[in-house]
């Protein structure tokens, strides 16, 4: 992926010429669908062919519009800017009002506990975000290696375990300020016994060496000098904080806080990881705890390469043509917010994938003519709640039966392939036998 150009720019004269397009309609037509799919200025250039005048002057015609509607962000010295589209609002308004509720209502509906499906999320995030950055482990060795809390056998899978540790860390501390101290405490738990030099742990950088490169050795992004970096982290707190006039929607601050703290680069690796963790605070901290369920950097890791071209389009284009501009953030968001949508779809549909599931399950329990009522209501139970286990003395208590009877119970349910048998210790424990299945997922 080759670093680009920033867009053009037209002569006073080329100006002149563009803006008497305004009053030709199918330029206007044109310029107006572009804008609303948002192109970037690679995206235009490579329809020269189709277009009736030079892509440059429906570029020049898109921006004039782009800056009527633009909202700008002064952060330190630089400045940004974005535009808000419709299908943003459309986006934002699912997020607000329906996604939270829908999702509550279903796992409730499951009777699961939810803390089952915030732990998977937080190993599913904690896998993608540390494979974004080169871990090479399957989500099946991890999630084994994470479920089983298995010492790591190499730093990949140490980054792994960084990523979850650090993600539950930010459950415990959602409610704190952001501070420069934090985000160092938030870079060192990321970034523990994987860096060549140990003492970048909690470290922002010194050295103004850092580049961002990509496969090909192209420089895509030079960051801040080093010299920038505590007035540059002041302000991102400062901007996380809420302590700025400007409202900002919490799901677009979020991600304007993941890209700023990438474009600032403070840190000489371990970057990437904090930026998405930063946006994962902030999202919490507002009381989007819908996302305690949705792995979003598994989506950011199968589309990848549109999420560097997410930060590339952004830098590349500037509204104003200033020095101390980081760019239009417009498609950063833009591809954040689409991957947030496809990740709360995917989390609604495993969701109803195992309510019907479970529906399925008890109907069939309840046709079967093999089992009498008390080992219905026991494998009912099973079902009802699948992280459950079981021995012959949970039997007898919670039925008052004997302890013949009750292992009677579990051996029978476990002959007919219900539940299943394992070793803990010096006794059996039964599970539901769908457990295995769901683990592996």
């Amino acid at each position: 992926m080759k670093k680009l150009t920033h867009t053009p720019r037209l002569s006073r004269k080329e100006e002149k010429e563009a803006f008497k397009l305004l009053d030709n309609e199918e330029v206007l037509k044109i310029a107006h669908e572009y804008n609303e799919r948002y192109l970037h200025w690679e995206e235009v250039r490579k329809r020269e062919s189709k277009l009736p005048v030079k892509p440059e002057y429906i570029w020049h015609i898109m921006r004039f519009f782009r800056v009527m509607k633009v909202k700008n962000i002064a952060f330190g010295k630089y400045t940004s800017h974005y535009n808000i589209l419709e299908d943003f609002q459309e986006k934002l308004y699912i997020l607000d009002k329906g996604a939270a509720g829908n999702l509550a209502s279903t796992i409730d509906a499951i009777s699961d506990t939810r803390e089952k499906y915030i732990l998977n999320s937080l190993m599913e995030e904690a896998i993608a975000s540390s494979q974004i950055e080169g871990a090479t482990p399957s989500r099946r060795v991890a999630k084994e290696m994470l479920r089983e809390n298995r010492r790591p056998k190499n730093k990949d899978e140490r980054m792994i375990i960084n990523n979850y540790d650090t993600m539950r860390y930010i459950l415990e501390v959602k409610n704190e300020e952001m501070t420069p101290e934090l985000l160092l405490e938030i870079q060192r738990r990321m970034t523990y016994k994987t860096l060549e030099e140990s003492d970048d742990e909690g470290k922002f950088r010194d050295n103004d060496e850092i580049r961002v490169f990509d496969n090909d050795g192209e420089v895509l992004h030079v960051p801040p000098k080093h010299t920038e970096i505590p007035e540059l982290v002041d302000a991102l707190c400062e901007f996380a904080n809420d302590r700025t006039d400007i409202f900002v929607h919490p799901i677009i601050k979020g991600i304007l806080l993941h890209y700023l703290l990438n474009y600032i680069h403070p840190f000489n690796d371990g970057n990437g990881r904090t930026g998405r963790s930063l946006f994962y605070w902030y999202v919490l901290r507002k009381d989007y705890w819908l996302f305690e369920y949705m792995s979003v950097s598994r989506l950011i890791y199968q589309k990848r390469r549109q999420y560097k071209l997410a930060y590339q389009y952004t830098e590349s284009d500037n509204l104003f043509n200033s020095k101390d501009e980081l760019g239009d953030l417009t498609y950063f968001i833009r591809f954040n917010l689409d991957t947030i949508m496809e990740s709360l779809i995917q989390i609604q549909e495993y969701l109803k994938e195992k309510q019907e599931e479970q529906y399925l399950a008890l109907k069939r329990l309840g046709e079967s003519e093999n089992i009498n009522t008390r080992q219905r209501e026991i494998l009912r139970d099973f079902i009802r709640h699948p992280q459950k286990t079981a021995n012959i003395k949970t039997i007898m208590n919670t039925y008052g039966v004997a302890y013949g009877t009750a292992r009677h119970d579990l051996y029978f349910l476990e002959e007919l392939g219900h539940i299943k048998k394992i070793k803990a210790g010096k006794e059996f424990i039964f599970i539901f036998s769908g457990l295995e299945n769901e683990n592996t997922n």
